[in-house]
């Protein structure tokens, strides 16, 4: 490319020659061309990549933001202070009511009845079939005498294992069936598998709850939103999960405030639900001296009926949802 001397140079008075006006424009030309040329920093080429991910991301959810990544883990969330204060005293608390409940289980044992040394050793919670046997026999001897200190003695007994989710109610649901005629054995067990169950509750609201939020958040709001769900069926729910043994009723105690069922539901669906096992456990009460095992109160027939009931009790749950559905 030429230049020649504008008229504006030359009127400021200004004397450029062509090659200097050659020279200049070369080397600008060749400095842009360099830096055309020259590869991107690192830093912008790794804000580039970082950028094309985030779009990839964003592209993948449908929207223009990026979403979060679906595997998100549920950290533990770390106990302030004050909650591990508060959780201290509620252990505590724990203990001494376990201390006391066994105060009691011992007057209990005090008052009842003068026995002799072959009795003493049988006057303990069954954890087998031979041991109810055992027992059975003693309490029949005194039965008739001492009929209410007696009764005392196994509610207080049942109470106890089912407030602190102790194995063997089973086995004094069959010894009240040896002891007591139907409807009076029937009335005992789901009174005290009510009130232990109560206890439990209780219990757990008090020491549980702080414990199972801070070591499993994840299963708390699961749980969360399916007792959310079916709240207007939580009575039959928890009828069905009486009836069977999907879950261990220790479990069901224990998770039940965590999880946000009412106490009265608790307590009235607890009552109701016991009643159909219950009933099988009074029926092989009745011959307990020729049961060689547990497993002899339930039979395949026994268990098929109380298949059939619990899936009864779920049929008002699933008509209120059609219905609801309906009318929405």
């Amino acid at each position: 490319m030429d230049f020649e001397n504008t008229p504006l140079l030359e009127s400021a008075g200004i004397e450029v020659s062509e090659k200097e006006l050659n020279r200049n424009y070369k080397s600008t030309k060749s400095e842009s061309s360099a830096n055309s040329m020259s590869p991107a920093p690192a830093t912008t080429q790794k804000q580039q990549q970082h950028n094309g991910k985030i779009n990839s991301s964003a592209s993948h959810n449908g929207t223009g933001v990026a979403s979060a990544p679906s595997n998100v883990q549920y950290k533990k969330n770390p106990m302030s202070a004050a909650d591990r204060t508060a959780t201290k005293k509620s252990l505590v608390i724990l203990a001494g009511i376990f201390v006391t409940s066994l105060a009691a289980m011992f007057y209990v044992y005090m008052i009842f009845p003068e026995l002799n040394e072959s009795e003493k050793q049988h006057m303990k919670i069954p954890r087998d079939i031979q041991d109810a046997k055992m027992l059975a026999k003693v309490l029949d001897r005194y039965k008739d005498m001492y009929y209410f200190e007696v009764m005392f003695g196994v509610v207080v007994a049942y109470v106890f294992l089912q407030t602190f989710a102790i194995p063997g109610s089973l086995f004094l649901s069959i010894l009240l069936g040896f002891l007591y005629r139907f409807p009076i054995a029937l009335f005992l067990i789901c009174f005290c598998s009510s009130v232990g169950a109560t206890l439990c509750y209780s219990l757990s609201n008090l020491v549980g709850r702080r414990l199972i939020k801070h070591f499993w958040p994840k299963k708390i709001s699961e749980w969360s939103k399916h007792v959310d769900k079916h709240r207007d069926s939580l009575f039959n729910y928890m009828l069905f999960l009486r009836m069977t043994p999907i879950l261990p009723n220790w479990f069901i105690n224990l998770a039940s405030p965590v999880i946000g069922v009412p106490l009265f539901t608790f307590a009235f669906g607890t009552f109701c639900g016991v009643a159909p096992p219950s009933v099988l456990a009074i029926q092989a009460g009745k011959t307990l001296q020729k049961m060689t095992s547990s497993s002899d109160a339930f039979s395949w027939t026994s268990m098929g009926v109380l298949t059939v009931c619990a899936c009864l009790s779920l049929v008002p749950g699933l008509l209120k949802n059609k219905l609801k559905k309906k009318i929405a």
